[in-house]
């Protein structure tokens, strides 16, 4: 985890910014700002402010930094399409 007194290295803190100011993805660009922020020693509670989002959102994205790095503030895939019963179909009959 990015704790609020641990100090990211230059690496790590270049490449952020990077993803920061792309215009690529901008939702990728918000949780680097978060991580930034909070490697920069910003409390929670003002990062959370900041970024307009809850501290468990914080918490999220700082853990899953520290878990996956950049590839971690990417958005996971979800479970696929799920299968529609036809209207009339009892219930457990897929199609």
């Amino acid at each position: 985890m990015v704790d609020a007194g641990r100090v990211l290295s230059e690496e790590p803190v270049a490449e952020l910014r990077a993803v920061v100011n792309s215009r690529d993805v901008p939702a990728v660009g918000a949780r680097a700002r978060i991580v930034l922020w909070m490697a920069e020693g910003r409390r929670r509670k003002d990062v959370a402010e900041l970024a307009g989002v809850s501290l468990p959102t914080v918490d999220r994205w700082v853990d899953r930094y520290a878990e996956g790095g950049l590839a971690g503030l990417e958005e996971r895939k979800r479970g696929g399409p799920r299968e529609q019963c036809r209207p009339g179909c009892p219930r457990g009959s897929w199609r």
